[in-house]
This record gives structure tokens, C-alpha cells and sequence, in this order.
């Protein structure tokens, strides 16, 4: 329990119960003679025992409304700066250190989800610490990752933009705070245990709503997918390095589901996520005693980790030890800033901030 007073030695505040709450009183001059002696023997009687619960239960009923209004209000962290130094260790120079939550308060991500380019990868970030580094996260930096992640979820149901892997996303998210608040015990959680239920709660919700949702069927009187050449079709279908996207769109048109089977796309994907000697262990024959490169890319999956491809991403700048987004550029003293800078994943970002 906290100590109230100005000084240690003092005997602490006096504080009288209103209708709008505890406040402090104030003694002056002749009250504070005349108030020496605090009569106890109104809260020894009987009769109010139970008036003394009531209060206690009305107080922590109050508590609980407040940590829960506390935390649904949306805190929004504004830095005029979007980069932060990244610093792992004390030196002379600099006595502090850079933490995760610190990094994700001042990278914008807010705005980042708002482009396209870097949803994907905003996404797999929030995932990332939905898996192992959510109890590292302060107070603040932990409502602002469920403020983000509500924006996150809100741009799917709106826009129905990468629903699968939103829904990795909250799976992942559910599994660990279930585990956290049922297995782990809470007192590994930051703040009031009820706001944890109240997130739980919310997440169970946001599956439900992603989970349901029904994607309409676009009108459009122009030139479609299935108008165009064959080659151009193929050469779209080899874009994609995600295998689930290459199969739904099989799925979805019947007249591209050929393609989407072509060995040729299957061994181009293969090869660009995995390396010859990956090949060489866990080589899947088919029954003419031919390479199956579907078969053989989900076999690979499952021993080996996939190549990941953003449209664009956090950088990091050697000779400044900052972490920033490229658009947004920061204060480099190296004459070719662009030989310093390094495209940071989202398992480095991960490390960077690990001590």
C-alpha cells in the first residue's frame, strides 16, 4: 500500500466520503486543535457494520467501473518524430534502454495499417507478440496494442482485406491470454485482472465477426480476370508466394483451376521459399515417378520456415541505431544514409528489442 503522506513521519491524510467521492480535509489553525482526537466510537457500533460493508462494496464496485472505463478509452500516442533510437544497453553517454512497448507508441502503426503495403506486415508483428512477448508490454504500450488491433480488425470487416491472416492473428491472441489467465496465473498480467476478461471477451467477439463474414459478390461491367490472355493470368498467379491465395482463386473461378494446378507455378513457388539442399531431403515422387511440387511445398512447410515477402517495412539505420519507416526518413549523419540502412522482419523487430 502506497504511503499518502507529504513525509514518512507524518501520520498521513484525513479524508471524508461525499457524493462525489473521498476527498482530503483540509485543517487550519483552531480545527486542526479541535481535531486532535478522531472519534472512533461511530464506527464501533453494530449498527453500522453493515453501513461499513456497503461502502467497502460500493468503492470496489466503483474501481471496477473505472479501470474498465480507463481502459476503453482510446489513448492515442502522438509524436511528431516516427522513429525511435534503439539502445539495448547503459553506456556513459546514455543511462536508458529502448523496450518494445516504448517502440510500438512512437512507430505510428495507427496509420500504418492504413496502407496497404504495410498491413500485412503490421499484422504479423501483432502476432508475433501475441505469441511470446505480450507480458513485456507496459500498461500504456498494452492499450494501445488492443486499440491497433481493434483498428486492425475494423479495416478487415470493412474492407474484407486478408481475413485469414487476421484470423491467425486472434487465435494466436485468445490462445496466449487464455493460457495466461487460466494456467499461468495473473499475476504475470499488468493491471486489474477484470479488464483481461473484458479483453478476452472482446477478442472471442472479433473471431466471431471475422469468422462470419461474407464477402459480396462484386458487380462490375468491365474487363475482368477471366477476360484476359492466358499468359497474363499465369503470369498473375506467379506473383502470389502465398499457396492459400493460389488455391482460392482456383476455387473461386473454375475456368483459372487448371492453372492453379500447374506444376510449373508449384515448382516456381517452391524455389522461391526454399533452398536445393531443402530439395534434396524430403524429394515427394508421384506415382509416374514425378516430382510433385504442390505435395513437395506443403511437405517443406511443415520442417522449413517460408520466405516472407511485405510490400514495405521498418528499416533500421546502422550508423544511427534507429528504426524508422522509410517514407517517413530521420536524422542521419552518414553521407550515404542509403548504404546504412538494413529492411527489418518482423522476428528481427522482435529481437531488437530483446535484452
Amino acid at each position: 500500500m502506497p504511503f499518502l503522506g507529504k513525509d514518512w513521519r507524518s501520520p498521513g491524510w484525513s479524508w471524508t466520503k461525499t457524493e462525489h467521492g473521498w476527498k482530503r480535509i483540509f485543517l487550519y489553525g483552531h480545527e486542526l486543535e479541535d481535531n486532535r482526537e478522531i472519534d472512533i466510537k461511530g464506527f464501533c457500533n453494530d449498527n453500522n457494520e453493515h453501513l461499513l460493508v456497503g461502502d467497502v462494496c460500493e468503492l470496489a464496485t466503483k474501481k471496477r467501473k473505472k479501470d474498465l472505463h480507463n481502459n476503453n478509452t482510446k489513448s492515442q500516442f502522438v509524436f511528431v518524430d516516427k522513429w525511435i533510437y534503439v539502445q539495448n544497453r547503459s553506456t556513459k553517454e546514455r543511462h536508458v534502454y529502448s523496450t518494445l512497448g516504448e517502440a510500438l507508441n512512437r512507430l505510428d502503426f495507427s496509420s500504418a495499417i492504413q496502407d496497404l503495403r504495410r498491413f500485412n506486415y503490421v499484422a504479423k508483428l501483432f502476432q508475433l507478440i501475441a505469441r511470446s512477448q505480450l507480458t513485456s508490454l507496459s500498461g500504456a504500450a498494452q492499450k494501445n496494442y488492443f486499440n491497433i488491433l481493434e483498428q486492425i480488425v475494423r479495416k478487415v470487416l470493412d474492407d474484407h482485406y486478408n481475413p485469414r491472416l487476421v484470423k491467425d492473428l486472434l487465435q494466436d491472441l485468445s490462445l496466449t491470454l487464455h493460457n495466461l489467465t487460466i494456467h499461468v496465473g495473473r499475476c504475470v498480467l499488468v493491471g486489474n485482472v477484470n479488464i483481461w476478461l473484458c479483453r478476452l471477451e472482446t477478442i472471442h467477439k472479433w473471431r466471431q465477426q471475422v469468422n462470419n463474414l461474407q464477402i459480396p459478390k462484386q458487380m462490375c461491367s468491365g474487363m475482368t480476370f477471366n477476360d484476359l490472355p492466358l499468359h497474363m493470368q499465369n503470369k498473375i498467379l506467379s506473383e502470389l508466394s502465398d499457396a492459400y491465395d493460389i488455391i482460392n482463386v482456383g476455387q473461386a473461378m473454375p475456368a483459372v483451376h487448371c492453372l492453379s494446378e500447374d506444376w510449373i507455378l508449384w515448382k516456381k513457388l517452391c524455389h522461391f521459399h526454399f533452398s536445393d539442399k531443402q530439395f534434396c531431403r524430403n524429394l515427394v515422387l508421384s506415382n509416374s515417378n514425378k516430382v510433385d511440387w504442390k505435395l513437395m511445398y506443403f511437405t517443406l512447410k511443415k520442417h522449413y520456415p517460408m520466405k516472407e515477402r511485405y510490400g514495405d517495412t521498418l528499416h533500421f539505420c546502422k550508423n544511427c541505431n534507429i528504426l524508422f519507416w522509410k517514407d517517413c526518413g530521420h536524422p542521419c549523419t552518414a553521407s550515404d544514409p542509403d548504404s546504412c540502412l538494413v529492411p527489418i522482419s518482423p522476428q528481427h523487430f522482435i529481437d531488437l528489442f530483446k535484452l
